[in-house]
């Protein structure tokens, strides 16, 4: 078992143990996808890397923050807080995100490293891009950075 994942594990029966139900249920939620996770890539004997658990976790969070974002737009705060307050407690299980200014930074990097690069292999740029920061950055920031770059 990863260390995230056990980490994960630990805290969410802490948490019940502790009576905070609501932690306890979204760590429940995070580790049943994982879960699943591991069932999709057939690896539930030796279980997921802390990298491929981190992505499990973005791809819960950026669910979240959709839906928060969707129920804001239509005027159902009720509903916007319980997912935000669940991406809270997600996001404490990824790297501290890297800001737009770094994330520009690898993107000039990969580009200056790659030579002339046109529209047609923003799909390369980003691939190196995301390998470089891994699940310290979104991965709709690094797309827009690097269309911006290649446009310029």
């Amino acid at each position: 078992m990863s260390a995230l994942k056990q980490r994960i594990s630990e805290e969410q029966k802490a948490a019940f143990l502790g009576g905070n139900r609501f932690r306890g249920e979204v760590l429940r939620n995070l580790l049943a996808a994982i879960l699943n996770e591991e069932v999709a890539q057939m690896k539930r004997d030796e279980g997921l890397s802390d990298e491929e658990v981190e992505k499990v976790i973005v791809r819960e969070v950026k669910k979240r923050s959709e839906s928060a974002s969707l129920y804001r737009e239509n005027g159902r705060e009720d509903l916007a807080e319980p997912e935000e307050n669940e991406l809270a407690v997600l996001e404490e299980y990824l790297p501290e995100q890297m800001s737009e200014d770094d994330v520009r930074r690898v993107v000039d990097e990969v580009v200056a490293a790659m030579g002339d690069v046109t529209m047609q292999q923003m799909g390369q740029v980003i691939g190196t891009v995301k390998a470089k920061v891994g699940n310290a950055a979104d991965g709709a920031m690094i797309a827009k950075i690097v269309k911006e770059t290649i446009a310029n």
